[in-house]
């Protein structure tokens, strides 16, 4: 009898969710169930369960938000259940899917974890000969932020609970399990997914639904459980059936992309890689082909700390090649926003970790969900002794589709890596029909390629692979219209799709995400605190460094050491750029505070070693580069030079101010009209526009609140001309105009600084910021034509287009710069440099009515100073915030790296005795000291690491104030490359250099010497 496919594949369907799935479970038994409610902080397992149990009835709620619950099941196997597989089975109210919501961690009487329970994995099996059951489950009562569809909530700030219990305990049983019913129900849903996939007039489409009929003609449902060999047998003869030579291949790597903040606290996560690794382990026993793919150092570290006999558990893993540490990174940190040297120690720290622990190295750059890759990262990553690079995230491209899945990634200076992005367009794969055969059509390179990645397993709040997706990879691991599946290492499909492809085609550059602009600027706090503690710690190795070269003062490597891993995991890609609950930015907030007051001790006292006692003052200089008479990196004592005066005059309208290079024009609103360079004699305000203009814009882009920004914002600019209050000040370095406004229940006081002489004019603003779902920018439209804008990326930088001529270009009406960015005509170019701002928009300014032949285009640069998304945190950058940034003008890239350092190492005073010379000077044009630092093994050895910053070829010369045995390039992780005779070096533009000067040993001298 011929059947509609459609009513086949229907049929199909509903025998298996009605009458197979339930056959999984032959016969139940009760379990007594007892809790004790935890409504602080969770606590480890000895001390959870030794107070007092309640009994507690299945079905009652339970679990107000963030509160923990100890759940203890006790019962006995019924005796007629002899030679049956067991298990418990526990349902602590779960929806949807994991890691949103409610999970439990069951342990055994004895506090040893067995596994994690979640909506998909909610099976404990039981040992065979198991009479008594006496279990605990740690149950979390998470609540679920994400199932509110980016709907403003207060249950992310963790302080103000609703007081609801949000869940409702459902089961926990004793079961007998058929083994064989669940593998029927693999096959009909593996075969119900091809059924639905391939097309209508392929012919296996035709062989599977005649299978599926007849299986369920061979099912009865009052006596399922004997139908099921013969059901099976009639779906074997397709899934029998191998697939073809030329089918594109899928390489499965087990994985649990596990968020080390989000949508919970990083206590919570904690608990999260609990739970997911002992599911890991303890589906390996049953499917030894597994392979699960782990990143972040930072994750097993925790682990290590909280469970350590799971960690040990671990180990043995990674030794077998099962459990494989991937990425070596600290965290899956942001890549756009990281300095450069904490990239650096983002591997340096990840790669030691894993090498200490595990005496691995991973080879692969493992960043399936940071939002967008910096064009610094091949050669950071190269450096670190990394080769291949994996990502998902550029599939979430909307407007332009990356046209390649398997290519080479050519960094500013060059450097490749060889790089995938899976085609199945998800890190959170489950291995069903619709994914593979999704990555087989889409796969972009079948002309060079064979294979593609799937990186498979309940992820973003973890949960990792699952009984049923190792079943469905067994299913499809050879199965005629199936792309073949192979459990590989993220190694061993490298080598294979690298040997197989060299000739990839190239990406030269960013690898710019087409989404989540609005990180570059949500959460203010974020931003500065990174970027604050970036430079302290580069002033604190520098200064300490120096102390003990100088005076034999202890160097502080575990402080800093901490610090660093506390800088690091707050790069982490949804704390740094952002886009957490409120409770992670209040914890993050305080660290950096933390941070901060703890290296500015550290440089005290450096310094004070350093300048020694006495009244002297001592001026200390951080930047690479000489500033204001002190020379770089190192000290001075004679007072900074006086430059020319400075004047201010109001004519009735507006402040003239004039300071010997710039003459610049104050309107009476407090924005600048006017700025001339007199040395160009050059007006730098393109015509209708201004300097430090003020702008508001809605801000409500259609998904996605803290991470989005849509182009859409620009139509509704609101100009803040309205001021309370204008003052001025003159002094004999500077004229300080201070401006005051206010806008609902905004405050924003402006300051502009104009010193004498220079070449520049100095802008501060603070604010007390109380909107909602608006963004504050800071506007300069300069006179300068330029089609291009330039902005500091780590350790160099990277040119963008200002105009909308495609759709790629026009994609990057937001992007990302550190310290600085410049636009420049052939002989001039205009700079701003910031000290904590990451979102700018460089664009060029509509041309002017009239003429057509005038020309009159300039270009606008916006600073994105503050946003205020509802979701996931709708506080979000409410309170007071403040920020710094410098124009330069007739600035060339020289200057605009010189103006950025500056900016944010400022220069130091202390009393002391002496100004110390630098213990190590660098020569050379464009070339920039980014790091020294005595070397990650404590030898006492000097690193000092450089770059060249302009974009050409230089030659840089190293020396250095104190007795050396020996100098050496070396890679990222200070190990040798090349020994060197000279310390004179040839710089490949963008080059970075690591040079390790050997110290002679010291000789402890004796009272008799």
């Amino acid at each position: 009898m011929h059947q509609h496919p459609q009513r086949t594949i229907d049929r199909a369907r509903r025998m298996l969710d009605e009458r197979v799935r339930p056959a999984v479970e032959r016969r139940t038994a009760p379990l007594q169930v007892a809790v004790r409610r935890l409504p602080g902080e969770p606590e480890p397992f000895d001390r959870a369960t030794a107070g007092p149990f309640e009994p507690f009835t299945k079905g009652s709620t339970w679990g107000e938000a963030w509160t923990t619950a100890w759940f203890r099941l006790d019962g006995e196997v019924p005796a007629d259940w002899t030679g049956a597989e067991a298990a418990v089975v526990v349902d602590l109210g779960f929806e949807g899917g994991p890691g949103f919501q409610s999970e439990g961690l069951v342990h055994r009487a004895d506090g040893s974890i067995i596994k994690g329970v979640h909506p998909r994995s909610q099976y404990v099996r039981l040992d065979p000969g198991t009479t008594t059951v006496e279990l605990y489950v740690e149950g979390a009562a998470n609540p679920d932020i994400a199932a509110r569809a980016f709907r403003p909530t207060q249950l992310g700030d963790g302080l103000d609970v609703d007081g609801e219990a949000h869940y409702r305990f459902r089961r926990a049983e004793l079961v007998e399990l058929d083994r064989e019913a669940g593998a029927l129900a693999v096959d009909l849903d593996v075969l119900i997914g091809w059924a639905e996939e391939l097309a209508a007039d392929d012919p296996r489409r035709s062989k599977i639904l005649r299978a599926l009929d007849r299986a369920c003609d061979e099912i009865a449902p009052e006596r399922i459980h004997e139908c099921v060999e013969a059901a099976r047998a009639e779906l074997a003869t397709v899934l029998t059936q191998p697939a073809a030579a030329s089918t594109h291949r899928v390489a499965a790597v087990g994985h649990a992309h596990i968020d080390s903040a989000w949508l919970w606290p990083m206590r919570e996560t904690v608990r999260k890689c609990t739970r997911t690794f002992a599911n890991v382990l303890a589906l390996m026993d049953d499917y030894p082909e597994l392979r699960f793919a782990c990143s972040q150092a930072q994750q097993y570290a925790w682990i290590e700390e909280h469970q350590p006999k799971l960690f040990a558990r671990i180990a043995d893993a990674v030794a077998t090649g099962r459990f494989v540490p991937a990425g070596g990174m600290w965290v899956e940190s942001d890549t756009n926003m990281p300095g450069g040297e904490a990239l650096v120690r983002q591997f340096v720290h990840g790669k030691r970790y894993f090498a200490e622990r595990f005496g691995v190295e991973p080879r692969e750059v493992w960043l399936p969900d940071s939002f967008g890759y910096s064009a610094a990262l091949p050669q950071i990553a190269a450096l670190a002794g990394f080769r291949w690079f994996l990502t998902q995230k550029l599939a979430w491209h909307p407007t332009n589709p990356f046209p390649h899945h398997t290519f080479w990634w050519e960094g500013i200076d060059g450097t490749r890596l060889f790089a995938h992005l899976p085609p199945v367009d998800t890190y959170l794969a489950e291995l069903t029909p619709a994914e593979l055969n999704h990555a087989a059509k889409n796969f972009r390179d079948h002309a060079g390629a064979t294979t593609s990645l799937v990186p498979f397993g309940h992820g973003d709040g973890g949960g990792g692979p699952t009984a049923v997706m190792m079943e469905r990879a067994r299913r499809q691991a050879d199965l005629e219209g199936a792309p073949p599946i192979e459990h590989l290492t993220p190694t061993a499909f490298f080598e294979r799709a690298e040997a197989e492809y060299p000739d990839a085609p190239v990406w030269v550059g960013e690898l710019y995400m087409e989404a989540h602009r609005g990180t570059y600027t949500s959460q203010a706090a974020m931003k500065r605190g990174n970027r604050r503690t970036e430079h302290l710690l580069r002033e604190a190795e520098l200064w300490c460094a120096s102390a003990t070269i100088r005076t034999g003062a202890p160097y502080p490597y575990d402080d800093l050491d901490r610090i660093w891993k506390t800088v690091l995991l707050h790069q982490f890609h949804d704390v740094l750029p952002g886009s957490s609950i409120a409770w992670v930015h209040r914890e993050a907030r305080a660290a950096y505070e933390q941070a901060v007051a703890e290296l500015e001790e550290l440089i005290a006292t450096a310094l004070t070693q350093l300048a020694g006692a006495g009244d002297t003052s001592i001026r200390f200089n951080a930047v690479p580069m000489s500033v204001d008479g002190v020379p770089a990196l190192g000290a001075s004592n004679t007072a900074a030079p006086n430059g020319p005066s400075v004047t201010a005059q109001f004519d009735g309208e507006q402040w003239l101010v004039d300071n010997g290079v710039l003459r610049v024009t104050i309107a009476a609103d407090g924005t600048i009209t006017s700025l001339v360079d007199t040395r160009y004699d050059r007006e730098l305000v393109a015509e209708g526009s201004r300097l430090n203009d003020l702008v508001l814009h809605h801000d409500l882009p259609n998904a996605f609140d803290a991470w989005d920004l849509d182009a859409s914002y620009r139509a509704t600019a609101e100009p803040l001309r309205a001021i309370d209050s204008l003052r001025v000040t003159e002094g004999p370095d500077a004229v300080v105009v201070e401006v005051r406004r206010s806008q609902g229940a905004s405050t924003y006081t402006q300051t502009i600084t104009v010193p004498a002489g220079a070449d520049r004019v100095d802008f501060t603003i603070d604010v007390d910021w109380h909107e909602r779902e608006k963004l504050l920018k800071a506007m300069f439209g300069v006179d300068v034509r330029a089609d291009q804008a330039t902005a500091e990326i780590q350790f160099g930088h990277l040119r963008r287009p200002t105009h909308d001529n495609t759709t790629w270009d026009e994609a990057k009406f937001e992007v990302c710069a550190h310290r600085w960015v410049h636009v420049g005509e052939p002989g001039f170019g205009v700079a701003i440099a910031n000290d904590s701002t990451y979102g700018h928009d460089l664009r060029r300014l509509a041309g002017q009515t009239g003429d057509p032949l005038a020309g009159r285009t300039g270009t606008g640069i916006g600073l994105s100073l503050l946003r205020a998304p509802r979701y996931p945190d709708p506080e979000t950058d409410q309170g007071r915030h403040q920020a710094r940034y410098t124009l330069v003008s007739g600035a060339e890239i020289a200057t605009a790296v010189e103006a950025g350092l500056r900016l944010n190492l400022p220069v130091r005073e202390v009393r002391g005795t002496s100004a110390p010379g630098p213990i190590v000077t660098v020569e050379g044009a464009g070339v920039v000291v980014e790091a020294v630092k005595l070397a990650e093994d404590r030898s006492g050895d000097l690193i000092v690491r450089l770059y060249e910053a302009l974009g050409a070829r230089t030659t840089a010369r190293l020396t250095w104030d104190f007795v050396a045995t020996g100098t050496e390039i070396v890679d990222l992780l200070e190990r040798p490359l090349e020994t060197v005779d000279e310390p004179r070096f040839a710089l490949r533009p963008f080059q970075i250099l690591t040079v390790r000067i050997r110290r002679q040993e010291r000789r402890e001298v004796s009272a008799d010497d």
